[in-house]
């Protein structure tokens, strides 16, 4: 299933061969130059994984979104601090070109920006109310 938001675009994907998830909920949020992933899990009981928070180059136009996946990211589980992910994928596609100089420098940007505020609002769906979204995450 796939909505174009105010905010940007809705994505949930069923994953039929993850035995422990049912379904991958994707966010493009291109304003904020994030994309926000979370599994909803199988079993109804079972404890939600933490949400990922990728930086990424979104573009959109009347009939497309293109994404560029920078790498760098946060984790973020339910309770508790929001921490850096993938460096080290981020490092290598750095040092081998894979990401140029402008573009790292915007994912480190986007990435302490974002993890500053998540610092501040202590929860995903209070940073993006801050942020001008009021969807539940």
């Amino acid at each position: 299933m796939c909505r174009v938001e105010e905010w940007g675009l809705s994505l949930e994907c069923p994953t039929p061969e993850a035995p422990e998830h049912d379904a991958e909920i994707t966010w493009l949020l291109p304003d904020l130059g994030v994309r926000l992933t979370r599994y909803r899990p199988r079993r109804r009981h079972s404890r939600p994984g933490p949400t990922l928070l990728t930086t990424a180059r979104i573009e959109r136009d009347s009939r497309a979104w293109t994404t560029t996946d920078l790498l760098l990211g946060l984790e973020v589980p339910a309770h508790g601090p929001a921490r850096i992910a993938h460096y080290d994928e981020f490092a290598t596609a750095v040092s081998s070109g894979m990401i140029r100089p402008h573009e790292a420098d915007y994912a480190f940007r986007t990435a302490h920006r974002t993890l500053e505020e998540l610092s501040l609002h202590r929860d995903i769906n209070h940073w993006l109310a801050h942020r001008g979204i009021f969807d539940i995450w």
